[in-house]
């Protein structure tokens, strides 16, 4: 059943979205739309919150795509999907995309949404732990498959630590926080964007950095589509990342509208997390790139940096030219981050 097909509006619109969601009328008709199958890197959350609501308003809908949202199982699945066509378009870790298309897949990255790394260490300062200098004996826990395990030797050399110094437990995503409060594991990592979870369980015994202040600052969540139906279907994918970068700009002015279509279209979310989850996402989509040349914008030296950081820690197994993977024409220069 395809989703989001222009349902009725909700509490009506403003002014403001109503002139938004007019500007996506060019030439779109009903008997012509493109069918997108999105698919998300993990389940809804507030950092989704966008789409849901331009879906609700029905901006997709009248900018000729007729989308569904699919939830994801992770960065590495949408990758694969959107890599062979499963999916015309997904959300993906940059750096995930790029092992993918090093092993085959046909993909393009055209818009980010995290512009900073949203990755994090945590501990617990009664621990004597004080920063990434005190790690060395320690024990970090995270999964085994974790990006962050891959790139720690690169935060550890970046900050003058031995790599070698810490011991890696295994640890599954959901029980990090467990394994932390117990004693099990020292130090763990998350993703910037449930900070929140960890401020609330250890509150202020929360020790925390973040890797983009110390030196590692790759690109994260970032819009990738399939190049096959990007060939087909260029007017298409225009509208979609003209949609996208309009909601997450209007999400930013004014999120309350835009979490409650979230929690609407999906059961089991509370508004207040999701509010919280989305305050965390500004905070990674804003950097002087995305509030100047543009929201979803990529610098060109920092692809270039993530791409080196990508294939020392990872395996490329067909190397490749950054730049004819990563594609910023379809940005709207004039839609930047809102900055207060």
């Amino acid at each position: 059943m395809r989703s989001f097909r222009k349902p009725g509006l909700t509490g009506g619109m403003t002014a403001a979205f109503a002139a938004v969601s007019a500007c996506f009328a060019f030439g779109a008709h009903a008997q012509d739309k493109t069918e997108i199958d999105f698919v998300l890197n993990w389940i809804a959350g507030g950092d989704h919150a966008p789409y849901y609501y331009a879906a609700q308003e029905g901006w997709y809908d009248e900018a000729g795509i007729d989308l569904t949202i699919q939830q994801g199982k992770g960065s590495t699945m949408a990758a694969q999907q959107t890599g062979i066509g499963k999916t015309q378009i997904g959300l993906a870790d940059l750096g995930t995309a790029l092992v993918a298309k090093g092993k085959g897949a046909d993909l393009i990255a055209v818009m980010n949404i995290y512009a900073n790394s949203p990755y994090g260490m945590y501990w617990m300062k009664s621990s004597g732990i004080g920063g990434i200098e005190d790690f060395s004996g320690h024990k970090i826990g995270n999964p085994p498959w974790d990006a962050a395990r891959a790139m720690w030797p690169a935060l550890a050399k970046a900050n003058d630590v031995d790599p070698d110094s810490v011991t890696w437990v295994n640890v599954q995503p959901n029980a990090k926080l467990a394994a932390l409060k117990s004693g099990s594991i020292d130090v763990t990592t998350s993703f910037y964007n449930i900070h929140h979870i960890f401020q609330r369980e250890l509150g202020d015994d929360m020790g925390f950095f973040a890797w983009k202040e110390y030196g590692i600052n790759p690109y994260g969540n970032s819009i990738i589509v399939n190049g096959e139906f990007l060939k087909d279907h260029a007017d298409a994918v225009q509208a979609f990342v003209a949609v996208s970068q309009r909601a997450f700009a209007a999400c930013v002015k004014e999120p309350a509208p835009c979490v409650d279509a979230l929690v609407s279209a999906n059961t089991g979310l509370k508004a207040d997390n999701e509010m919280q989850n989305w305050a965390l996402v500004v905070e990674l989509m804003t950097d002087e790139t995305s509030t100047t040349k543009g929201l979803g914008y990529f610098d060109e030296d920092r692809l270039k940096s993530d791409y080196e950081l990508v294939s020392t820690y990872f395996d490329i197994e067909q190397p490749f030219d950054i730049m004819e993977a990563v594609r910023n024409d379809f940005i709207d220069t004039s839609i930047v981050v809102p900055t207060p």
